[in-house]
């Protein structure tokens, strides 16, 4: 069978898949494109994801599309309703009829004599095989590795006679009604998962091995609840999104000038919501904020399980699983009839697929990323990650506006070929994720792809500067190059 041609081929249907797919749409209405999914349904993240409380780590305003107003007033949402979200956008934008559901994107390979993608892919149901060719390819498939979660090995897990789960897994039936619940683990799902099992369970504890900074947000925008009695929905829906852009901006910005100043602040916070000061050693991490992510609870939800006595958290090493719970490195024995190891995710470029070109293995780790959309070397491909340091979507919105300018460039000037060059040896040995010291980006520093000492092979996490880098600077910078004269493989050699 022949394979099918697409102009453009977009891998995953989730947040960032979506976005891309309706951004195509409406900019570059005559391209033909398909959307590559793995799963049997739309939203990625948000559909694999089902433990209790999910919810987004973002505000709303700016978490979802600048080109689709998210309309509820709840500022973090559940995972539910992110997902509805999602849906309801791609049936707006006519994007799920073009969706191959099932679909394993295993490999691609580009041609340089036929200035093409072969698209290798599985039917995840029926092991059926299939190729697509297409022009331009586009990575959106995050870095997490869907299929399993990190699992750190440890000692006696066998001993333990109770249920031991990891949230990237969640059982539909579990039942925790009154039980001893121990959720090992101090991110973004472990402040989740406590407050929403706490009035269910008998007890949670929260076993960190050290702080993360925890700062509460109100669950509920009552300025927008206020001025949308007076101003028409759009406008307010505008406002809150520059409102909060600015102030999650500034938040950063004076993290990295003054950290003592916001750790201050971000501890003082902390204190005023807990009834007893000395838990306040379990919210007081080590590090300087936003070296790794920070984690916002709604309506100090989290602090308030704990003043009630439903919740409460343990620092310390783990020595072993025992029969009925944990035991730890101080000697106290936590019992858990359930244990959840929120201990992070594992991460994964492309969603595993495998890179070549011109049937040579094109390693990512050993490529810069140009503008964090292309990839150093590689012809007719972008991929689109969200920031680390700012709702994913800011920064998913630009990377698709960015391809498409690039690919109505490439229509109206005749050229068939984009390829980034580094002409003046500018890789460095950091990953895309720079200073960010959490826990699974040290783990995938291997396979990460690398950044370069400047612009544009610099990731910059700047939504002022990547606002104009991506959607005002000129596409014909030098270094893009179009139409390359020889084989990718004799423009790298070239420029090496």
């Amino acid at each position: 069978m022949a394979a099918e041609h697409l102009d453009v081929i977009i891998v995953g249907a989730g947040l960032s898949g979506i976005g891309m797919a309706c951004h195509l749409t409406h900019t570059c209405p005559d391209k033909r494109f398909v959307v590559l999914e793995k799963r049997a349904a739309i939203g990625g993240t948000w559909d694999l994801f089902r433990y209790p409380g999910i919810r987004s780590d973002s505000d709303m305003f700016t978490f979802g599309y600048k080109f689709r107003p998210w309309n509820e007033l709840q500022v973090l949402a559940g995972g539910d309703s992110i997902r509805e979200y999602i849906r309801e956008t791609a049936e707006e934008f006519r994007i799920t009829d073009k969706i191959r559901f099932n679909t394993a994107t295993e490999s691609a390979d580009w041609s340089s004599e036929d200035k093409r993608w072969t698209v290798s892919t599985t039917d995840v149901a029926t092991g059926i095989q299939k190729v697509y060719t297409c022009n331009f390819l586009v990575g959106c498939t995050g870095y997490y590795n869907y299929e399993s979660g990190y699992l750190p090995e440890f000692p006696g897990v066998q001993n333990f006679k109770g249920t031991c789960i990891h949230p990237q897994h969640w059982p539909t039936d579990l039942d925790y009604a009154g039980k001893k619940v121990v959720v090992i683990g101090s991110g973004a799902t472990a402040v989740t998962l406590v407050p929403a099992m706490a009035d269910t369970a008998g007890h949670v504890t929260m076993l960190q091995r050290s702080p993360s900074y925890v700062f509460s947000v109100p669950g509920h925008d009552r300025i927008s609840e206020i001025l949308g009695k007076v101003l028409p929905q759009k406008w307010v829906y505008n406002m809150a999104r520059k409102r909060n852009i600015v102030m999650q901006r500034w938040i950063y910005k004076a993290a990295k000038r003054w950290p003592e100043k916001t750790r201050k602040v971000l501890l003082n916070g902390v204190s005023k919501k807990l009834d007893d000061q000395g838990n306040m050693k379990h919210f007081t991490p080590s590090y300087n904020p936003w070296d790794e992510r920070l984690c916002a609870v709604p309506d100090a939800d989290l602090f308030e399980a704990i003043n009630k006595g439903k919740a409460s958290v343990v620092t310390d090493h783990i020595d072993t699983f025992t029969e009925k719970g944990i035991r730890l490195k101080s000697g106290q024995e936590l019992q858990a009839d359930i244990i959840i190891t929120a201990t992070g995710l594992q991460m994964q470029m492309l969603g595993g697929m495998q890179l070549s070109l011109d049937g040579e293995p094109c390693p990512l780790n050993e490529q810069m990323t140009y503008k964090a959309v292309m990839m150093q070397n590689v012809p007719n491909m972008a991929w689109i990650l969200g920031y680390t340091n700012a709702p994913w979507t800011l920064k998913a919105d630009m990377a698709s506006l960015y391809i498409c300018r690039l690919l109505k460039h490439m229509d109206e000037t005749g050229k068939q070929v984009a390829v980034p060059v580094d002409k003046h040896g500018h890789a460095e040995k950091d990953s895309i994720m720079g200073s960010l010291q959490s826990g699974y980006v040290q783990r995938a520093n291997g396979i990460l792809p690398r950044q370069g000492r400047a612009l544009p092979w610099r990731i910059l996490n700047n939504y002022e500067l990547d606002s104009v880098l991506l959607l005002k600077e000129s596409l014909e910078d030098g270094i893009l190059t179009f139409d390359p004269s020889a084989t990718t493989k004799q423009a790298a050699d070239q420029a090496a």
